[in-house]
């Protein structure tokens, strides 16, 4: 399959943002949604911040406080028996008995607008910021479905209490309305199908099992985008491949002649991340035609390999215009990047199930 990965790659980098706390820098603008509004292409960035430490045994912990929107910095000892500091991203609580986890930045979504899908700006300020109690230790991972005239905008909410899925809407991206969580804790990885199907809503999510089962895509369907419900199985994990150690929803699906193509993430159990594609039928999305058995998209350039979290792909969106298929996605856990691909040459690759 023919890959053309943009030569201004990566078109946002954490260099291209200007934090938005004092005392803190940024880390990364990745995991971008896309919408298309007028004629601007809009990246909601997730955007994390890290605040600095000019003590290499102290790691600070950003938290928003729910009671007063204050945002406050834990300092913790690397030296405190209680902490496991070996993932850069988090710090877990060994003693707690339940997988207790501090952030070590704080996440929350930005704009950045292009003309012309390649060279973007960035907004000086956030577009959403963690509002409540299930937002304490930030929102993540945005993806954006537009219905009619309507832009519904869904992202992780993270707190101590776990991951859950929240909906806003808006109509221009300055004015939102915020409907609260769709998806409880503990569940990520939400995609909206663009259009009703058969009277109905669908979407895609990613529930984390921790008892029995495996992190893999389910679809639900719901009346009115607030109350899902009729949850079933959609596919799972494949041992030994490319998404082998978890999957999760992608890009908001694709309506084509021959299915919804849905391009969502594989990763191994070596958390090595990339994308494939799955096609589900028309008229009843629980229904999985082909799927993909080498990734549509994986990490080979030295920016998609080197980065805060390495070789890792990850998109949360895509613009379809005809043939053409112009994936965004995160890299590295870093930055941003877009690839096009051929929208017959992905539906080719697919093998009937």
């Amino acid at each position: 399959m023919k890959t053309y990965r943009y030569e201004e790659n990566p078109i946002v980098k954490p260099v291209d943002v200007k934090p938005y706390h004092p005392g803190f820098e940024v880390i990364g603008a990745f995991n971008a949604g896309v919408a298309r509004n007028g004629d601007e292409v809009l990246l909601l960035l997730r955007v994390a911040e890290r605040p600095f430490s000019g003590d290499p045994d102290i790691v600070k912990v950003p938290i928003v406080r729910p009671e007063s929107g204050r945002l406050e910095v834990m300092d913790l000892r690397r030296d405190d028996p209680r902490y496991d500091f070996s993932d850069p991203r988090v710090v877990r609580d060994v003693t707690s008995g339940v997988g207790f986890a501090y952030l070590t930045s704080l996440s929350y979504i930005r704009i950045a607008r292009s003309k012309d899908g390649r060279n973007f700006s960035v907004d000086d300020a956030p577009f959403l910021y963690p509002s409540d109690a299930s937002e304490s230790f930030g929102i993540e991972d945005p993806r954006v479905t537009q219905i009619g005239d309507v832009y519904y905008v869904y992202y992780s909410a993270v707190s101590p209490t776990g991951i859950g899925v929240t909906l806003v809407s808006t109509r221009d991206f300055r004015q939102v309305e915020r409907h609260g969580m769709i998806f409880c804790p503990d569940n990520k990885d939400v995609v909206i199908f663009p259009e009703r199907i058969g009277g109905k809503y669908y979407a895609l999510h990613r529930p984390t099992m921790k008892s029995t089962g495996s992190p893999e895509i389910w679809v639900a369907e719901s009346d009115n985008l607030l109350y899902w419900g009729n949850h079933r199985h959609l596919i799972g994990l494949r041992p030994g491949m490319w998404d082998g150690g978890r999957i999760g929803g992608g890009a908001v699906p694709i309506r084509t002649s021959e299915g919804w193509l849905e391009l969502y993430h594989g990763a191994t159990r070596e958390h090595r991340y990339c994308m494939g594609a799955v096609l589900l039928d028309l008229e009843d999305p629980s229904k999985v035609l082909a799927r993909s058995d080498v990734p549509v998209l994986e990490p080979e350039m030295q920016y998609e390999r080197e980065g805060f979290f390495g070789d890792v792909v990850f998109s949360c969106g895509a613009l379809a215009d005809g043939d053409t298929v112009r994936m965004y996605y995160g890299v590295a856990d870093s930055s941003m990047a877009c690839a096009e691909l051929s929208l017959r040459e992905i539906l080719a690759g697919l093998v009937r199930v």
